[in-house]
C-alpha cells in the first residue's frame, strides 16, 4: 500500500506491533541473528538494563539499612512509621511522574506540572474555604482545570508545532500566575468543620486516614493511579499509538496513527494527574499556596529517567517510574536521617540521575 506521495505505507496493525516491540525489545529485528549463546547473554544484559530501576531501588534500600542510624538497637530506617513516611512523601511526586511518563514516552516534556500542582492546591483552598463550595464540586472543578490546562498545552504542541519544552515552560509561568491571581498572592489555610469558610471534614480524610490502619490514603491514591496506568499501557490500543508516536512520529503519522489526538490526550492526562497531586498536597499541608510545587517537575522527570524511560521517547514503563520515585524517596529519607547537609543531598541526587542517564546510553540496542 502506498500513500499519496507514492511512498510505501504500513497499516496501523503493523505500527502497533512495532510499538510493542520498541517498548519491550529495543532494537528488535536489527542486525544479523546472533548465536544461541550470544542471544542468552544478550538477554541477561537486556534484562539487567530493563529492570535497572528495580535493581537500583534494591541497592539503595540495602545501603539505607546499612547506613541507617540506630536507637536502642533498632534500625530507624526500617521502622514502620519511617517507611510509611517514605511512601507518603513519594506519593505526590509519584502521581505527577506517572503523567510525566506518558509525555516522555511520546518524546515530549512537561515543565508545568509543579505549577499546575500549585494552581490545584490554591483552587482547592479557595473553592472550599473562601467560596464555601462542597467537596465534590470543588474536586471536580480543580481536576477539570488541570485537564483543560494540559489539553491546551497538547494542542499548542501538536497542532501549532511548538516544542513541548517551550510550551510547558510558558505553561509553568501561566499556571503560577493564575495561582497568584486566584489567591491574591497569599497562602490560604484550610480549616475543617461545617461552618462558613471551613472545608468539609470529609476532605481531611485524604490526609489523616489510613487504609487498613497501615497505608496512608495518599499512598493508596498513588498506587491506584500507577496500577491503572500500567494496565492501560498493557491492554489499550491507544498505548500502542503512544509508543509508535514516541518511536517514530513521522512513520506513525504516515501509517494512520492520530498523532495530534494522541499528543493532546497525553498532555491532558498529565495535567489531570498534576491537579490530582495538587489536591493531595493541599490536604496534607492544610493549605493552598501559589508557591507550592516548585521544583516538583524536576523530581518527576528524575523519577522517570531513573525508571529507565528514554527521554527520546518510545521506550519505558510506568512500573520503572514507580521504582524510580521510590528510589528517590528512600535516598532522601536516609540522607535526612543521617543529617546530611542539604547541599550534599542535591549533589548525591544529581549524581544518581547522571548514573541513570548513563545506563540508558549503555543500554543495548541490538
Amino acid at each position: 500500500m502506498t500513500n499519496a506521495q507514492g511512498k510505501p505505507v504500513t497499516d496501523e496493525r503493523s505500527v502497533e506491533v512495532v510499538g510493542e516491540r520498541s517498548a519491550a525489545e529495543p532494537g528488535a529485528g536489527a542486525g544479523a541473528a546472533p548465536t544461541a549463546i550470544a542471544e542468552s547473554s544478550g538477554g541477561v544484559v537486556a534484562s539487567l538494563f530493563r529492570f535497572q530501576s528495580v535493581f537500583g531501588l534494591l541497592a539503595v534500600f540495602v545501603a539505607a539499612i546499612i547506613f541507617s542510624p540506630r536507637r536502642d538497637g533498632e534500625i530507624l530506617f526500617v521502622s514502620a512509621d519511617n517507611l510509611a513516611n517514605v511512601v507518603r512523601a513519594v506519593s505526590e511526586i509519584g502521581i505527577i511522574a506517572v503523567g510525566m511518563t506518558f509525555v516522555i514516552l511520546i518524546g515530549g516534556i512537561d515543565l508545568s506540572v509543579g505549577a499546575v500542582l500549585g494552581l490545584a492546591a490554591v483552587g482547592s483552598a479557595v473553592l472550599m474555604v473562601e467560596s464555601d463550595w462542597g467537596l465534590i464540586p470543588s474536586v471536580v472543578l480543580v481536576l477539570a482545570v488541570g485537564l483543560v490546562f494540559g489539553a491546551l498545552q497538547g494542542i499548542a504542541t501538536a497542532m501549532i508545532g511548538i516544542q513541548s519544552f517551550i510550551v510547558t515552560l510558558a505553561g509553568l509561568q501561566i499556571a503560577r500566575g493564575l495561582a497568584r491571581i486566584w489567591s491574591d498572592g497569599q497562602g490560604i489555610a484550610i480549616a475543617y468543620g461545617n461552618g462558613p469558610h471551613e472545608a468539609p471534614d470529609s476532605f481531611a480524610v485524604l490526609g489523616e486516614r489510613t487504609f487498613g490502619g497501615l497505608v496512608p490514603i495518599p499512598v493508596l491514591i498513588f498506587a491506584v493511579v500507577a496500577i491503572a496506568a500500567v494496565v492501560f499501557l498493557r491492554v489499550s490500543a491507544f498505548s500502542r499509538h503512544l509508543y509508535a508516536v514516541g518511536g517514530n512520529e513521522k512513520a506513525a503519522r504516515l501509517s494512520g496513527v492520530p498523532v495530534v489526538r494522541v499528543k493532546v490526550a497525553v498532555f491532558a492526562i498529565c495535567g489531570l494527574l498534576a491537579a490530582l497531586a495538587g489536591i493531595v498536597h493541599a490536604v496534607q499541608l492544610n493549605q493552598g499556596s501559589p508557591n507550592d510545587g516548585q521544583g516538583y517537575e524536576l523530581d518527576a522527570i528524575a523519577a522517570v529517567v531513573i525508571g529507565g524511560t528514554s527521554l527520546a521517547g518510545g521506550r519505558g514503563s510506568v512500573a520503572g517510574t514507580v521504582a524510580g520515585a521510590l528510589l528517590l524517596g528512600v535516598l532522601n529519607n536516609i540522607l535526612a536521617l543521617n543529617n546530611i547537609d542539604s547541599n550534599i543531598q542535591l549533589l548525591i541526587k544529581g549524581l544518581v540521575i547522571v548514573a541513570a542517564a548513563a545506563l540508558q546510553r549503555l543500554r543495548p540496542t541490538s
